[in-house]
């Protein structure tokens, strides 16, 4: 993983997804150098720098793209947008639960995104699934024919979910989506209760029995006339690889299922996490967990964190399903996706692929280079899925 901060995991970790989010090199560079000597101070200390940092360079290019669109150059408007969209969720998502601006820079963050995606003319439709007196959020792409244009008829879909800090609009810009949609599959990403707008804007908190939500998403895409009911997937990263399992355990409707990173036991990695063992993805780790699952305290989190892993319920799932991991994952231990490989004692298609030296992708869900899983992720959805690889 690219380390721009000696000794600073977490600040790394952000760096490494700013720039699989289409982030410049050059651009990154005059943020992070400014903050090196505050990332020394550790993860927590100095986060209200770095979103100072991230956040004006995310406005100078709203600035630029302003002096584009004026020009009539639509195209290079959204481009900048779309960076500097980026640039925003990065400084948003590495402040405190509670930090009051963290509110502003979200709603900024959305705008930026929307209007960088509406300029550039991305394959990227707003979606909204009604859910619990309120709605659950997502970003559609759709399956392309291979001259393409968008496919038409009924097309195969995955739905892609996020892990503990992740958005939609992170999935978007680092899942497989467009490579998805260039295989003839189209793609939902999903703020599902406890990230993104569903935890920001809808109060919807994280909850162990993911089926919850995950049954009315597929109802809802299964309904779509643009959409093919028997081949819609299920797929996600980081904790994803906890809620994607288990809702696909639970809800068999799902054709398939993947876990970008083997999840099986977060219980286990909250106590190592307590103990000072392991790597922790944001500052105030504490306070986000408890803001995530609507805990009271930490008493409360850890009661609930104990119902966190996949032990007992993998045999239930009796469709194809991919496990994938970096074999130097910092963060989740690369044991968890073995055991997961091993409980899919009922899938008639299981496969595990870890990623190595010789591939790259070895860190946590392949952040250091996310082209080598979303390759495949994609080919091996595709060839479930009835789409194409060539």
């Amino acid at each position: 993983m690219f380390q721009y901060f000696p000794g600073n995991y977490v600040w790394n970790l952000s760096v490494n997804l700013a720039l699989q989010m289409g982030g410049q090199i050059g651009e990154i560079d005059t943020i992070c150098r400014p903050l090196l000597e505050a990332a020394a101070r550790g993860e927590d200390a100095g986060t209200v720098e770095l979103k100072a940092a991230w956040e004006a360079k995310g406005d100078t290019l709203v600035e630029l793209a302003d002096e584009d669109e004026a020009a009539g150059h639509l195209l290079s408007a959204g481009e900048k947008l779309s960076r500097a969209a980026t640039y925003f969720l990065t400084a948003e998502r590495m402040q405190a639960a509670g930090h009051a601006p963290r509110a502003a820079l979200y709603a900024k963050f959305r705008d930026t995104f929307d209007r960088g995606t509406h300029l550039a003319r991305e394959n990227a439709e707003r979606v909204e699934i009604p859910y619990a007196g309120t709605h659950l959020a997502g970003i559609l792409t759709h399956a392309l024919a291979p001259d393409g244009t968008r496919l038409q008829g009924p097309s195969p879909l995955l739905v892609q979910v996020n892990g503990l800090d992740s958005t939609k609009e992170m999935l978007y810009r680092t899942g497989p989506a467009a490579k998805l949609a260039a295989r003839g599959i189209s793609s939902l990403c999903l703020d599902q209760p406890g990230t993104g707008e569903a935890l920001r804007l809808q109060g919807l908190h994280a909850v162990p029995e993911a089926e919850k939500w995950a049954s009315v998403v597929y109802e809802a895409v299964a309904g779509r006339d643009d959409v093919d009911a028997d081949r819609v997937g299920l797929l996600g990263v980081s904790l994803g690889g906890y809620y994607a399992p288990r809702a696909v355990a639970f809800e068999p409707r799902f054709a398939l299922g993947v876990a970008w990173g083997a999840n099986h036991d977060w219980r286990a990695v909250q106590k190592a996490r307590r103990a000072r063992e392991g790597e922790r993805p944001v500052p105030h780790y504490w306070e986000h967990v408890q803001w995530v699952w609507g805990a009271r305290d930490l008493d409360d989190f850890f009661a609930i964190a104990e119902n966190v892993h996949l032990d007992g319920v993998l045999d239930r799932i009796r469709v194809p399903f991919l496990v994938t991991h970096g074999e130097h994952d910092r963060q989740i231990p690369l044991e968890f996706a073995h055991r997961t490989y091993d409980q899919l004692t009922s899938s008639p298609d299981r496969e595990l692929v870890v990623f190595t030296d010789r591939t790259g992708g070895t860190a946590h869900s392949s952040v250091d280079n996310g082209s080598v899983a979303t390759d495949v992720i994609a080919d091996w959805v595709a060839d479930r899925l009835g789409g194409r690889t060539r």
